[in-house]
C-alpha cells in the first residue's frame, strides 16, 4: 500500500514538474526558475497555446541569470508591495519555484506550513514541508523573500498568506477576463462560454456551442466583478457542496439571504 501510494506521489509530482520545466524560462547554476509572469502564463496558458508565445516573443528559451541578476532581482521583491497586480508589476524580474493551492485549501496548506501550531510558519518550517518536493538550493527566490524578508528572519502570518492567495487569485482572474473579452470592459456571454470550455476536457463542443447560440440572446454582457463573483464561488463549490448537504439531511429549505 505505501508503494502505491509513493508511486502516486511521484507520478503527481512529475506531471507538476514537467508542466514548470514547460514554462521556466530562467537558469541559475543548473537550476531552471519562473519569472512572476512565467508562473501567470502557467495558470492561464496550455502547451498548445504556448507557441502562440514562442512567436509573440521571439525567443522563449530558459537564459541563464548570474548572481548579481539574482540579488537584483530579489531586491525588487522586498520594496514590492502586496496587492492583485503584484505579479504583473514585477513581470520577469524575480525567480520563483511556487505552485499555488485552491482557495478552499488556504488553511490546510497554512496548517502543514505550520508544523509547530503557533498560527506562524518560519522559513525552516516552510522548507521542512517543501523538501518532500523541491531540494533547497541555496537560492532565495521571490516568495521566500516576499514571505521571510531578505534575511529570512520574518515570520508569515495566516492572514498575509491570505490575503496573498486571494490577490494572487483575483490578478489571475483579471488576466482571464483580459484574454477572453479581448480587451474590453464587459465579456459577452459567448466570450465566457469560450473561457468555461477552455477549461473542460470535452473535444467535442458543437452541442455547447449550439445551446450558447440558441439560449443567450445578441447584446449581454458581463462586467469583471461578476466574472470575479463566479469565479469565487466556483472556488468555494467545495464548501457549498458540503453546506447543500447539511441542508438536505435537515430537510429545511436554502433561502436566497442563506
Amino acid at each position: 500500500k505505501e508503494d502505491v501510494v509513493n508511486a502516486e506521489r511521484d507520478e503527481r509530482l512529475s506531471l507538476r514538474k514537467h508542466r514548470f520545466m514547460h514554462f521556466a524560462s530562467l537558469e541559475y547554476e543548473g537550476d531552471y526558475y519562473m519569472t512572476p509572469r512565467d508562473f501567470l502564463f502557467s495558470v492561464m496558458f496550455d502547451q498548445v497555446e504556448r507557441k502562440l508565445l514562442l512567436l509573440q516573443n521571439c525567443l522563449y528559451i530558459p537564459l541563464f541569470v548570474s548572481l548579481k541578476e539574482v540579488d537584483a532581482a530579489l531586491l525588487c521583491v522586498a520594496k514590492a508591495k502586496p496587492g492583485p497586480t503584484f505579479f504583473r508589476e514585477l513581470g520577469d524580474k524575480v525567480l520563483s519555484q511556487f505552485v499555488a493551492e485552491p482557495q478552499t485549501g488556504f488553511h490546510i496548506a497554512f496548517k502543514m506550513l505550520d508544523t509547530d501550531g503557533n498560527e506562524q510558519v518560519e522559513k525552516k518550517e516552510f522548507f521542512k514541508v517543501r523538501e518532500a518536493e523541491l531540494e533547497s538550493c541555496g537560492v532565495n527566490t521571490m516568495l521566500l523573500v516576499h514571505f521571510f524578508g531578505k534575511e529570512g528572519k520574518e515570520k508569515l502570518r495566516y492572514s498575509e498568506f491570505f490575503r496573498f492567495m486571494e490577490n494572487l487569485q483575483t490578478e489571475v482572474q483579471e488576466m482571464e477576463f483580459i484574454k477572453f473579452s479581448k480587451g474590453l470592459n464587459v465579456m459577452r456571454k459567448e466570450d465566457f462560454a469560450e473561457w468555461l470550455l477552455y477549461f473542460t476536457d470535452e473535444e467535442n463542443n458543437e452541442i455547447y456551442w449550439q445551446n450558447v447560440n440558441d439560449r443567450i440572446e445578441a447584446g449581454e454582457n458581463i462586467s469583471l466583478e461578476e466574472f470575479k463573483t463566479f469565479c469565487k464561488f466556483t472556488n468555494n463549490l467545495e464548501d457549498f457542496s458540503i453546506a447543500m448537504q447539511m441542508f438536505t439531511v435537515a430537510n429545511r429549505p436554502v433561502k436566497r439571504g442563506k
